[in-house]
């Protein structure tokens, strides 16, 4: 980080430990962590700042995927059918990230926050305990669809993929939130390794700071997780609501 003052050096650090706190309870760390970069790098091209800010998610969320599973056991066939199709989904996408012109996804990505917040608003006990829909076999497909088109939206864009997660895993499928909350981390981090690997190989990525806030986002990650963990559903689902709400202003605030 020897290009970056001391000053812009230690924000960066400190939005990324916020965005790995804040993205291992419920997603959403991009809404402090992209910012801070696009602030903090206005010289560099937008997808390098992308490839360097999926650099730096992939620990956090390695991290937190890693002490969920530790207390939290999803049907491993979930993972791996959401998983993989999310890393090939993600890799698409970032491919076409620098092609394709995002700011128009941005008021269709609203309209869905809007919905996703206000279908878990008015649903109180959603998510607080697992009660899983469809028979295994279907769950499956749907994670297969699911993985795959969030894993592209991933790669190309980005803001609410957490929030679309976790709606598709308890609404959909009937998982509790401390339950979607670790499948998601699993996905999250086939996603953000799909985008490295074609950031990578077209140099789109910063890696001295991308690993630098790779180690503040596992710091904040760490705490996060077990805060999550101890606090259950309830928790995940009111931090959910409030990273929903605020992905809402944000995207309303770029569209507007």
């Amino acid at each position: 980080m020897g290009e970056l003052s001391i000053a812009t050096g230690l924000f960066l650090l400190l939005a990324a430990f916020f965005a790995g706190f804040v993205d291992s309870i419920a997603g959403g760390g991009g809404l402090i962590q992209l910012p801070g970069l696009l602030i903090a790098l206005p010289k560099s091209d937008t997808v390098t700042v992308l490839g360097t800010n999926k650099l730096a998610s992939v620990f956090g969320t390695t991290t937190a995927a890693a002490l969920y599973r530790r207390q939290i056991k999803p049907e491993r066939k979930i993972l791996l059918a959401m998983a993989l199709p999310a890393f090939i989904g993600s890799a698409v996408g970032a491919s076409l990230a620098s092609r394709l012109p995002t700011a128009s996804m941005r008021p269709i990505v609203l309209i869905l926050l809007i919905v996703v917040a206000i279908y878990t608003w008015l649903k109180p006990d959603l998510g607080k305990i697992e009660l899983l829909r469809h028979h295994s076999s279907r769950r499956v497909q749907i994670s297969i669809v699911a993985g795959a088109g969030i894993g592209f939206y991933d790669g190309i864009f980005g803001p609410g993929t957490g929030s679309f997660l976790m709606l598709v895993l308890v609404a959909s499928l009937g998982y509790a939130f401390i339950t979607a909350s670790a499948i998601a981390k699993v996905v999250n981090v086939s996603t953000n390794l799909g985008a490295i690997l074609i950031f990578g190989v077209h140099g789109a990525i910063l890696w001295q700071i991308g690993l630098a806030l790779g180690a503040a986002n596992v710091s904040g990650a760490v705490i996060g997780s077990h805060l999550a963990i101890r606090g259950g559903s309830t928790l995940v689902r009111k931090v959910f609501l409030v990273v929903t709400v605020a992905l809402i202003i944000k995207v309303g605030i770029d569209t507007f």
